[in-house]
């Protein structure tokens, strides 16, 4: 959440339908859009019986005593029930969009997990880090249950460091085959959130074309090209990354393979898509969040269509 041409007042009917279809929890992200807390305050007060999540917190745009507080906020709100996803987000968010230098994401991810851990259990922080100085700093109301965090991650590195540092690791724009790629670096016993991109219509070429705008928007950007080449992707989408940079737009979005956009963008009839789904989960996801890409139709029936209670399993 929050769901595209929904106002959030509006969202507390869309929360309702999906505790009612069997929904365990409601994410969030933080890009161009809602800021990644406020929808969860309302869904923490509507929505009782979901879990709440933030995927994810840029560990840049907030000063860290900032962000131990408004987790530390998140939690009281939702007690037992509110995870932080935190990441390094990209150059383009933190750089272009903020201001902010986009350097040592590594370490700065690192920084910010051990910062808040300290943080959030009510200790007093006085340290200095590699990447940001804190003296002094207390939460004046620490949690009664300390919120996990999360972290995201794409390549090794930072897989690993989630497996070592965080709760849980959170992933990103890749097909349920790569997850058999990225789980073995997180480590086994870690919780696997992934963000699916999911479609649900049986207009193959309508899912295919939204499915092309949305790669070039985000594959292009350095971290993720960086992954896909990790993946083995590479051959696939050398022309695109080359007509993109010599300002080819529309040759870039030709550019992408049909079987790219079916790997990564879960597309077709409601059984089809949840029997995708599942191939995640079989790969390791343990929590696979749907982010659903309108293609026209109502929002309810798409809502009630993918949902784990959906009659075919």
């Amino acid at each position: 959440m929050p769901f595209d041409g929904v106002s959030l007042v509006d969202h507390r009917s869309v929360l309702g339908e999906l505790a009612r279809s069997g929904y365990s929890d409601v994410w969030t992200s933080e890009t161009d859009g809602t800021d990644g807390f406020t929808p969860l305050a309302l869904a923490a007060a509507w929505e009782p019986g979901l879990r709440l999540g933030v995927a994810i917190a840029p560990a840049y745009t907030r000063g860290p005593a900032l962000l131990a507080q408004t987790a530390a906020s998140m939690a009281e709100a939702a007690p037992g029930r509110f995870v932080l996803g935190l990441g390094t987000s990209s150059d383009v968010i933190v750089r272009r969009w903020n201001g902010i230098e986009f350097a040592e994401p590594y370490r700065r991810a690192r920084d910010t997990l051990r910062f808040l851990r300290r943080a959030l259990a009510g200790e007093r922080v006085s340290e200095r880090y590699d990447t940001f100085e804190v003296q002094g700093f207390r939460l004046s109301r620490p949690p009664e249950q300390v919120p996990p965090l999360y972290l995201a991650a794409l390549r090794p590195g930072m897989l690993r460091l989630a497996g070592r540092e965080a709760d849980g690791v959170i992933i990103n724009w890749l097909s349920a085959g790569d997850v058999a790629t990225v789980v073995p670096e997180v480590g086994e016993g870690t919780p696997v959130v992934a963000r699916i991109f999911v479609c649900p219509t049986e207009d193959a070429e309508l899912a295919r074309s939204i499915g092309r705008r949305m790669i070039a928007a985000y594959l292009n950007v350095e971290v993720y090209a960086e992954f896909h080449r990790w993946l083995g992707r590479g051959p696939a989408l050398a022309a695109m990354w080359s007509a993109w940079g010599t300002g080819d737009r529309a040759g870039a979005l030709a550019a992408i393979p049909d079987e790219v956009v079916d790997d990564l963008l879960v597309h077709g009839s409601y059984a089809s898509c949840r029997a995708h789904l599942r191939r995640y989960v079989d790969n390791g996801v343990t929590v696979p969040v749907v982010a659903l890409v309108p293609a026209g139709g109502d929002l309810l029936d798409q809502v009630r269509g993918l949902a784990p209670s959906g009659e075919d399993g």
